[in-house]
């Protein structure tokens, strides 16, 4: 007999964090800083990746550790405290992004690429534990009734900017079970456009999956495999 997921706060938003993060890397590697296009598009990417991770960091400040905390007194100190070189990290990145905006040249480029670089290689590390520790001191505390609470009191926080924001990184870097999980949570009026975004970021193959799981028919002349 298969035992039933618990609830985990944290494998979907590290998902697409993780996806958001690898791709922004992979947009620093091969900056262009002779093409403002490239240039712009590159580091408004990193922008929107940081004020990701600055919000993320916010999320589990104000509603998962308190939750530890309250029957794990000392589980999440740990992981605060990198939180708050986190931030501190961030807010350099940012320093040197805007420097090189305002200067560009290849050698502030490749600083900035390889301080992202470890500034994603902590992080992983960090997700790591709290998908493990932290999972565990929350389930052997809560059930998974008071842990979807948490999880619904996380959502109410998140405006429909941030929300739009997440979901771009989120659905893409989901299994297909969990994708129809999540677009299928969402209220009613919130889906269509969500679907809409979501086919233009899914193969054809995933997109059929999509639709057959949320028991829906697939768009006319959808090539699936």
């Amino acid at each position: 007999m298969t035992t039933p997921a618990r609830v985990d706060l944290y494998a979907h938003i590290h998902k697409a964090l993780r996806l958001f993060m690898t791709d922004t890397l992979q947009q620093l590697s091969r900056l262009d800083v002779d093409d403002p296009l490239d240039l712009a598009t590159g580091l408004a990417q990193l922008d929107a990746l940081l004020d990701a991770a600055r919000h993320h960091v916010d999320k589990e400040n104000r509603f998962v550790h308190p939750a530890i905390e309250a029957r794990r007194a000392g589980a999440s100190s740990a992981i605060e405290a990198e939180h708050d070189e986190h931030l501190d990290t961030i807010a350099a990145l940012r320093a040197e992004a805007v420097a090189l905006r305002a200067l560009p040249s290849a050698a502030a480029a490749q600083r900035l690429y390889r301080r992202f670089a470890a500034f994603v290689a902590h992080n992983f590390e960090h997700m790591g534990v709290e998908e493990s520790r932290h999972n565990q001191a929350l389930w052997a505390a809560y059930s998974d009734t008071e842990l979807m609470e948490v999880h619904d009191r996380i959502m109410a926080s998140i405006g429909p900017r941030e929300m739009s924001d997440i979901l771009r990184w989120m659905i893409p870097a989901l299994n297909p079970a969990e994708r129809a999980l999540v677009i299928g949570s969402l209220p009613p009026q919130v889906q269509a456009p969500v679907l809409a975004s979501a086919r233009a970021l899914l193969s054809d193959t995933a997109w059929g999956k999509l639709c057959r799981a949320l028991g829906q028919a697939s768009v006319p002349g959808l090539v699936e495999a």
